[in-house]
Order: structure tokens, then sequence, then C-alpha cells
């Protein structure tokens, strides 16, 4: 942009002067008394250029002599990094994992949460309950924490797993891109978190009325609010669920996140939510107990295949 004082009607008018780079080198397209269009992407040196404007009392014409724009070479730039490329190709490779494995439940979580809290516990015996209700592979982020517990459980169950991990956990950098005892043929490590995402998503929308696929929301930080927003969105947005609608579940073990629906009423009532809308995205369940049932319901699974009614722990449910 170059800023020229004109002279017009002995008067000093200030107008800004923009460049459009679809428009001959040296050249500009004045708009109203202002000449405005886009782009720098050619150099203007030493060229006379006139504006007139459309004034009526403003009739002279004005001769200015262009700024001098250095050129910008976008497509070089974008050349140079490699990163769409390798974020395409690991997208790719996520989409082929959840082929080989098949979709099923997706489980959000804290990776910071320590073996023997009784939510890691939780987290275990959903996961193991889910698996045989739903009869599908169980997809974690391959982590430590509740996505190890996530892992346990599904296996306790004698149900695939499969999981997307990334190079940093809890703010922390993971000694090894190998998971300590799953079979590499189950999981890959991700260098990009979009990649990640992508294959977490993928492994939770049903292609038919026969896929059995949940996301399930745990008790987590950072990360897992974010991932849990993002899929809210999705969904809101008919990304996920279109076609075949998928449960999406929050479990608010001992009110974890009771402050965050307050959150979400409060939104509400500013008018930056619609009432009702969140609701209608997702179901909150205080207890496993809960989230089985709203699963089994939802699939229509008789009565006869809901099993864990007589084995989850009573202090759990």
């Amino acid at each position: 942009m170059a800023t020229k004082c004109l002279s017009a009607s002995q008067k000093s008018i200030k107008i800004n002067v923009f460049f459009d780079r679809t428009l001959h080198p040296g050249t500009l397209r004045p708009c109203s008394c202002v000449c405005r269009a886009f782009g720098t992407n050619s150099a203007y040196s030493g060229r006379l250029i006139c504006l007139k404007t459309k004034n009526d009392n403003l009739q002279n014409v004005t001769k200015i002599r262009s700024s001098k724009i250095e050129p910008t070479d976008y497509t070089q730039e974008f050349k140079k990094r490699s990163s769409a490329d390798e974020v395409c190709r690991e997208i790719h490779k996520c989409y082929q994992l959840v082929h080989n494995l098949g979709r099923g439940a997706v489980y959000l979580g804290s990776s910071r949460i320590k073996p023997d809290h009784h939510h890691f516990l939780q987290a275990m015996e959903l996961a193991r309950e889910t698996a045989g209700l739903l009869e599908c592979t169980t997809w974690s982020g391959v982590g430590p924490g509740l996505m190890d517990s996530i892992i346990k459980g599904a296996l306790q169950a004698g149900k695939p797993v499969g999981g997307f991990k990334i190079a940093k956990e809890a703010g922390e950098w993971t000694s090894s891109n190998f998971h300590p005892y799953l079979p590499l043929d189950t999981y890959m490590t991700c260098r990009f978190f979009s990649a990640r995402k992508h294959g977490l998503v993928d492994a939770a929308v049903r292609n038919n009325l026969t896929d059995r696929t949940a996301i399930i929301g745990l008790p987590g930080g950072i990360g897992t609010l974010d991932e849990i927003f993002e899929v809210l969105t999705l969904i809101q947005l008919k990304r996920i669920g279109s076609k075949y609608p998928v449960p999406f579940i929050l479990m608010n073990y001992d009110g974890f996140y009771s402050k965050l629906l307050q959150f979400i009423d409060t939104c509400e009532n500013w008018g930056t939510v619609s009432h009702g809308e969140v609701d209608s995205l997702w179901k909150v369940c205080n207890c496993n107990l809960e989230a089985l049932e709203y699963l089994a319901d939802f699939y229509d699974i008789p009565d006869s295949r809901r099993k864990f009614r007589g084995r989850l722990r009573e202090a759990y449910v």
C-alpha cells in the first residue's frame, strides 16, 4: 500500500493506493474516490499513473509516482515447505490403519492420571464393557494415563485395539515412538496433531447401519478439551453423523466436568450458544452404568446381551 497526497481544487486529499496483481505491472485500478485493488506481487517502479476522482468537485487529473514494492514469489516460498505433503501422507496412513483394524469406540482422555487413581480403574472398566457390548475395535491416543487404561480394558475383553500415538504427551516428549506392549501393526506414531485427529475421527465415523462406534470423552486437560470441542463442532456441522449418527458421551466422573457444563449454561444465557444446542450433541453420563445403558439403547441391543449389569463394580457405578 502506498499513501499519496493529491492536490485538487487547492485541497490536499489523502488517497490510499492498493495495487492489483491481476493488472499489467505498473497500472492501478481506481475505485470511487480511493484507488482500491489488491496485491503486491509485481514491482511498480518509476511508472506514472493517472488517478481521477469521481467527486464532482474534484475533476482534475493528478499524476503520482507509484511506490516501489518488492515482488513476493509465494510459489517458491510454498515449495520450500514440505509439511503439507507430509501431513497428507500421514493422514493416508491413519486412514489405512483404521481400514485394517475396523472402526469402533474412540476415547479422549488425560495422559497424566496415574494407575492408582480411581478414574483410571473406571475408564478401564468402561472400555472393557463397551468393547464387549459393541463388539468393536477400541481406539485411543496410545499414550499413558487414561489412554493406557483404555487399552488394558479392551484387551481384557479380548477385542482389537488401535491408536494414534503422538511424540509429545503430558507436555513432555516421549522417550520412544514405540508402545511398550502393543504390536507395531496396531498403532502408528504421528508427527502431526492434525493427522492424529483425522485418524481418531475416521475411526468413529459410521459407514453403514451395522457399524457400532462411539466417541467417549473422559476427564482430561487442555488436549482432551481441544479434542472434545472439535468433535462437538464436527457433529454440530454434520461432518460427523450426517448419514449415520454417532453417540458422543462425556463422562462426568465425580462431577469433573460440572464447571464446564455450567460455563455452557452461561453461554446459553448470553446467547452465544442456542438453548439446548449442546445437549443435543452429546450425552453427559456420571457413571459407567449410565453410559453403557445409553449405548445399548442407542444401538437397540437386547437385554440378553447387556451382561455389564452384573459385572460393574458398585463403587464405580
